[in-house]
């Protein structure tokens, strides 16, 4: 029963980030809901990259993905420049920006995207907590999302939920 209402949660949080507002009205923000087995296959994906890499922290959010009921995806999918002409990306003209593989995500972006996907981020995590769902955002979770091929988006991050005694995201 845990798994299925955690599922729903996840479900209303993607609704959450689907819905929250964007720049211009255009939406690149995507979002994936993973569950059962693929959990798994994730964690172990992270627990080998962190290994591999010598980076720290994967072995931890990996566990942490292990024992999630769900989580939810949330990226950036060919964010096209917002047109303000702003600098805030660091080229003072849009037509400028010219995005580049780098050894986890693409980048630079706009700006204003970037905002984008923070704001369906804090949606989508408001939603777990008005639902009581502990979670946490993981930057982490991405990169290996990536690297799996799951997604091609340049930029993405995981949100697991779980519903335990105790959160199982802090204190680690």
């Amino acid at each position: 029963m845990m798994q299925e209402a955690m599922k729903v949660v996840a479900d209303l949080m993607a609704l959450a980030a689907r819905t929250a507002p964007k720049a211009a009205g255009k939406d690149f923000v995507t979002t994936e809901v993973i569950t059962g087995e693929k959990l798994g296959e994730i964690a172990d994906a992270m627990i080998r990259y962190g290994q591999e890499t010598g980076k720290k922290n994967f072995h931890r959010d990996g566990e942490n993905i292990r024992y999630s009921e769900a989580m939810l995806l949330i990226g950036l999918k060919d964010p096209g420049v917002a047109g303000l002409n702003c600098g805030a990306c660091g080229f003072d003209q849009c037509s400028q920006l010219e995005a580049r593989k780098g050894t986890e995500f693409e980048g630079p972006l706009c700006a204003w995207r970037v905002m984008d996907l923070g704001i369906a981020i804090g949606s989508a995590v408001k939603t777990a907590s008005i639902h009581n769902a502990d979670n946490r955002i993981m930057y982490r979770v991405g990169v290996v999302i990536r690297r799996m091929e799951l997604v091609t988006d340049q930029l993405v991050v995981g949100i697991p939920i779980s519903a335990t005694g105790k959160n199982i995201y802090f204190d680690r």
